[in-house]
């Protein structure tokens, strides 16, 4: 069977890749819509330098680079010149050595080499700059525009069909569904599936912006095709050999966005005129940092055009509406064969093989999906390219979304992180530290207080309030299976979310993220109404040996019978309110469930009546430490579908022998020399005074008294694999 009739809409390498991999599962009823002439098209595979850069700190798309990589060399288009990323700081060095952390933990070998290991690879260097780089042996070149042929010409061999010159204009739907698309020439194309794989013209309506970066291919500078790419991100620069000749490419401290209507409607609209003046600085840095250039001129130079997300991630997977749209937008060349793999999987198995929620298109809530929302994190994601950076570093928008508790908090001195697009306290300037006070590593404290670790032990002592506005809250009427066997006023894991069901036919959902409010538009039945009202309620948790004491005075409910796992409406104070006996952090306590307006309310009552029993206002680092001392794992960063699907694998906890130096997650972890898993996450707990870490091991060595090392930075962590949780409900310590 030749499967359904399906339509790609661009011929980019993305695009035949997508066709390559479709045809090759033998779904061979495709055609391949390209606006320009096949298969130099216009653009960005048409202009782009071709760098295969594996190692990044996500091992999704590491992966998908890793196999880009592998498949071209399969089909003769990639050039396996290796790659080298230079350092000429203190802090950059130190980020190589994390980089070949990622490297390790991902299973793409590399070696940090000093400044004559540098000079080894790439002699045109200037020696006095460097402090040392990291080489990675299998990074390389891509051919994009003869991957683009090759793969359409497999594709081509298995049935598929390749046509240039027609430009799609409009999707055909019907019910809800693709049923084809209408291009410019009046032509149409029925479909039982649309594939989009656009690139930046992909900006109009999605979250991609259409980004400028500049490129130059010099005169000859003594180079050849032997060299390996080079990197030097402190400056914003990437290079590679033409020959004798180089190209320079530049990432400018100020990145530009362009608007597609200012794109030239020539045969090349993702090359613009070339503008010197914004490429002096970067040219300074080249010639500094490679001598030869001095002696050369530019031979071609141009603005080459690029479509980025503002996260860096790619768009995969399929339209909520309408159904039967699939979309791999923001795809770069080194990462668009693996992409098309796993999209293809996703398609016709239902699933991808590797996780891509990173990916995944329906990852943003609305407020991020705003076009200025977008131009800024992506401006800023490529200017923070120039220097290393921290998971936590702030992503250029911090106040987005505001909860109804943020002056009080403010008030409070409250230091602010961004979570989701919210703005959401760290921990709280007013709380006092330690003493003695703790101390941290640069790299591990760059985003953390020890006023963390006393907000974490004032919770276990007595009472600390949290906020949890920025979870995502979602409210499901109607008949709804998930919930169908929960009596009514409990709460239950379900699907990876929680569920509590207040009334026969209303139920309360605590989610993890747009994702999961996708998953349940996709799967309720009619007559269900799903609806997220994260924006309109707002959310605490009361946590602590004390709760019950502060809080049963306030509220009409009966706290004294209110068993763990339930839920009852009613209010505290003034405030109407939902309460669930839950809790993250091994303590008694409550989430307290409002309407946004009865937030100030809500607080205030809370934070007065808690005066005299020693309530703490927390941020979320101590959750943080508390949740990993009860063994609570979080979704998509702790457990992923593929994860947990794999019979010989296992989640660990772990406990360092060192105090002073925090994981932050990514960082491969070694038993008898040998990489065996990576860490998903790490925390101080301040309870069982050590830094803690979850890692996925193999399942004989996810044993209780395992010894293993995690790799941090140029050094190794003793950890031990122990037994959960380490901290129990009544504040003894379990970690001896």
């Amino acid at each position: 069977m030749p499967g359904p009739a399906v339509v790609i809409i661009g011929a980019g390498v993305t695009g035949c890749a997508v066709a390559d991999e479709l045809t090759a599962r033998g779904w061979t009823d495709v055609t391949v819509l390209e606006q320009g002439p096949l298969f130099e098209t216009g653009g960005s595979s048409s202009h782009t330098p071709g760098l295969v850069s594996q190692i990044a700190p996500s091992r999704t798309m590491t992966r998908l680079a890793r196999y880009t990589a592998e498949k071209y060399a399969r089909l003769g288009c990639y050039s396996a010149v290796g790659g080298l990323e230079l350092a000429t700081t203190p802090e950059r060095l130190a980020d190589l050595h994390r980089r070949h952390g990622f490297g390790q933990a991902w299973g793409v070998d590399s070696t940090v080499v000093d400044p004559a290991g540098c000079l080894a690879l790439f002699p045109l260097l200037e020696k006095s700059l460097l402090l040392g780089g990291l080489h990675v042996p299998s990074d390389g070149l891509v051919a994009a525009v003869r991957a683009a042929e090759v793969q359409a010409a497999n594709a081509t061999a298995r049935g598929a069909r390749f046509l240039g010159n027609r430009r799609v204009t409009d999707l055909l739907t019907e019910n809800g569904r693709i049923t084809g698309v209408h291009t410019a020439e009046d032509e149409v194309f029925p479909a039982a599936l649309v594939v989009s794989c656009t690139g930046f013209w992909g900006a109009t309506g999605r979250p991609i912006v259409a980004m400028v970066q500049q490129y130059v291919r010099t005169t000859g500078a003594g180079a050849d095709d032997s060299l390996p790419i080079v990197r030097h991100p402190d400056r914003g620069l990437y290079l590679r050999a033409h020959g004798d000749r180089l190209g320079v490419g530049a990432v400018r401290p100020d990145p530009r966005p362009v608007r597609l209507g200012d794109l030239p409607g020539d045969a090349h609209p993702a090359m613009l005129p070339f503008t010197p003046d914004t490429f002096r600085q970067s040219w300074t840095a080249a010639t500094d940092l490679v001598p030869a250039l001095r002696g050369t001129a530019l031979d071609e130079a141009y603005n080459g055009v690029l479509g980025v997300t503002a996260d860096g991630f790619p768009l995969l997977g399929e339209a909520r509406e309408p159904r039967g749209l699939w979309v791999a937008e923001a795809v770069p060349v080194a990462h668009s064969a693996g992409a098309a793999k796993a999209l293809t999987e996703w398609i016709v198995d239902g699933r991808p093989a590797i996780d891509l929620h990173e990916c995944d298109l329906n990852r943003f809530d609305p407020g991020r999906l705003a076009p200025e929302y977008v131009r800024r994190r992506a401006v800023r994601r490529l200017a923070d390219d120039q220097r290393p950076v921290h998971p936590a570093d702030p992503p250029g928008v911090r106040d987005l979304r505001i909860g109804p508790f943020h002056s009080r908090q403010a008030d409070l001195g409250a230091v602010f992180g961004a979570d989701g697009g919210w703005e959401t306290p760290l921990w709280y300037a007013s709380n006092p530290p330690p003493d003695p006070p703790i101390t941290r590593d640069e790299w591990s404290g760059r985003h953390w207080s020890p006023i963390a670790e006393t907000e974490a032990r004032l919770t276990r002592r007595r009472v600390g309030l949290f906020d949890l506005t920025p979870l995502t809250r979602i409210e499901v009427t109607g008949p709804f299976a998930v919930g169908a066997d929960i009596p009514v006023g409990t709460v239950r894991p379900r699907c990876g979310v929680t569920v509590t069901r207040l009334a026969g036919s209303r139920f309360l959902i605590g989610a993890d993220g747009p994702l999961d409010l996708d998953r349940l538009l996709r799967a309720v039945p009619p007559g269900v109404t799903v609806r997220d009202v994260s924006a309109g309620t707002c959310a605490l948790a009361v946590w602590g040996p004390a709760a019950r004491e502060l809080l049963a005075p306030l509220t009409t409910v009966d706290l004294a019978s209110f068993g763990h796992l339930q839920a009852r409406e009613g209010h505290l104070g003034m405030a109407p309110v939902t309460l669930l006996r839950v809790s993250a952090v091994g303590e008694l306590g409550w989430e307290i469930w409002a309407e946004a307006g009865y937030g100030p309310r809500l607080w205030d009552t809370v934070w007065e009546a808690g005066r005299e029993l020693g309530l703490v206002a927390a941020g979320r680092l101590a959750r943080d430490g508390l949740r990993m001392e009860k063994g609570h794992r979080l979704r998509w960063t702790d457990t992923t579908d593929e994860d947990e699907a794999d019979p010989e694998r296992s989640s660990a906890c772990l406990v360092l022998a060192e105090t002073g130096e925090v994981p932050v997650g990514g960082e491969p972890v070694y038993a008898g020399g040998f990489v065996v898993g990576h860490v998903t996450s790490a925390a101080y707990g301040s309870s069982v005074g050590a830094p803690i870490a979850y890692a996925w091991l193999p399942s004989v060595l996810a044993v209780p008294g395992t010894q293993v090392e995690i790799g941090y930075f140029d050094r190794r962590l003793l950890a031990t694999v122990t037994a959960e949780p380490l901290f129990d409900p009544k504040g003894e310590r379990l970690l001896r």
